[in-house]
């Protein structure tokens, strides 16, 4: 009888051990691993797809029910996405919350209430990135809190605009400015909401005040008809998923420090540089129509009808997919990649900075906003300090070509048109590769490296086109062309 326990026994620990060994092959961490991804990138893409059924949860269940039920589901699914994500470092959003909160509530409607928000929160935002910085691209804490912390600002500034005259308001301030006093709860729903907490988009609080109240569906008094426009874009985020996990093995950021690259020839260090610098960023375009797809399906993304009636669904899009594709221009890119995050800036930072007078040191001044809320490494301020140059350069030759006549009938055959797409689109994603590199790599030890070994091509290619045009604008553009412009 002994024995025959004793071999119960034995039998039931050796069950246990192998279902030990089972829940361990099936971790998040093996799981990862075998897909050739780290745990935190595996949790980053469960989240996001997420988003799917707690948007179904809420579509079937509560869209139509009382707000304070709305502002709890959003609060509880957004904490825990959070948890999932970065366990007890929730608190770091928790205390920002409440603490914009107690601004909002103790300063009021005052310009001391937003620039306390405003120093507050990127102060917060820049000493998570300080003590949480490595060399290498992390998934922590600080990376959703860069979104809530432009969140936070946006609704101190429209805090305080609604308190403002109406008639002192620019159209687009009077749309977002906010003229109740907005609660603790609805300040948690806002900011935790499951479809834009991790990645964005951006949308403000009326926006989100709207979805709450059931005012954003094509149908009034039913659940909004957007199952379709959403799965379209969840398709076309898992076309770029797909995309991006076959091909990530292959082209990395690492390689461009190896000395298998420095040892290529130049023209197969660009090129590599180019294919890289498109690929790279395939990563945003898929989590941003993910989260969209979802913001879609709740609702978030109604965003009214067009002249023909037709519902239009673009209010969280923050990808103009066929525009990234095929415009040749670096201003294209700039506005048809995260849209959201632009416009932000664009409302709640450039066209602030209006009393300076000059609208190229408020961009410059806004491109340094977006280096340091991305982050504090060197790798950040070369990326935007060469978007500002290029930006700057391609305005320049634009606006050559379009007054010198020669110039203008050249570009204007339409046979040659194919060979101009074909080189503006090198051109474009070559120096798109080489102001991510930076971007990438981070540590200027690193994208140093990079760019020595293609001879700074960016750097000297486009300062020697800001000195060089307007000499040749002078010797090209006729006379009357310069007249008729100053009158």
């Amino acid at each position: 009888m002994a024995s025959s326990a004793e071999g119960d026994e034995g039998t039931v620990v050796a069950l246990a051990g192998v279902l030990q060994s089972g829940f361990q092959e099936l971790s998040l961490n093996k799981l990862a691993t075998s897909l050739g991804a780290s745990e935190q990138a595996l949790r980053l893409i469960i989240s996001i797809f997420l988003g799917y059924p707690f948007a179904l949860f809420y579509r079937h269940y509560l869209f139509y029910k009382e707000s304070y039920l709305i502002h709890l589901y959003h609060t509880f699914t957004g904490l825990s996405i959070a948890y999932f994500n970065f366990g007890n470092q929730l608190y770091h959003s928790l205390l920002c919350i409440v603490l914009q909160f107690l601004i909002l509530r103790l300063m009021g409607r005052t310009i001391t209430a937003v620039l306390t928000t405003f120093c507050f929160q990127m102060a917060y935002l820049l000493a998570g990135y300080y003590y949480t910085a490595t060399g290498n691209y992390d998934i922590k804490w600080t990376m959703p809190h860069c979104v809530l912390t432009l969140k936070l600002i946006g609704l101190a500034v429209d805090y305080f605009d609604g308190g403002k005259d109406q008639n002192s308001l620019s159209s687009e301030q009077q749309k977002y400015a906010i003229r109740g006093v907005p609660s603790l709860l609805e300040v948690a729903g806002f900011s935790y909401f499951y479809g834009a907490f991790l990645v964005g988009p951006q949308f403000s609080m009326n926006h989100y005040m709207k979805l709450v109240q059931g005012e954003l569906t094509d149908i009034p008094g039913k659940i909004p008809n957007s199952t379709i426009p959403a799965l379209k874009r969840l398709s076309l985020g898992l076309f770029y998923l797909v995309g991006y996990t076959l091909l990530s093995p292959h082209i990395t950021e690492d390689y461009l420090l190896t000395e298998d690259y420095d040892n290529h020839p130049f023209w197969f260090r660009c090129m590599y540089m180019l294919i890289w610098g498109k690929f790279v960023l395939y990563k945003y375009v898929t989590c941003w129509l993910v989260t969209e797809g979802v913001c879609i399906l709740t609702g978030l993304g109604f965003n009214g009808f067009e002249e023909k009636g037709k519902a239009k669904w673009d209010a969280c899009a923050n990808m103009k997919v066929w525009l990234f594709e095929t415009n040749p221009r670096f201003t294209g890119t700039i506005a048809s990649f995260n849209i959201n995050t632009n416009a932000w800036v664009a409302r709640y930072f450039f066209k602030r900075l209006k009393f300076l007078g000059n609208k190229e040191l408020s961009q410059g001044l806004s491109l340094l906003f977006l280096a340091l809320w991305h982050g504090l490494h060197s790798g950040y301020l070369v990326c935007f300090q060469m978007e500002f140059l290029i930006v700057i350069v391609e305005r320049q030759a634009a606006r050559l070509i379009q007054q010198s006549p020669t110039l203008n009938n050249l570009a204007a055959i339409t046979a040659l048109q194919p060979f101009y797409y074909l080189v503006q689109q090198t051109i474009h994603w070559l120096f798109m590769g080489y102001s991510m590199t930076a971007f990438c790599l981070f540590t200027w030890d690193k994208w140093l490296k990079v760019y020595k070994s293609v001879y700074f091509l960016g750097h000297v290619f486009f300062l020697s086109l800001l000195f060089i045009l307007p000499y040749v604008h002078k010797a090209m553009v006729p006379r009357k062309e310069k007249l008729k412009k100053m009158e």
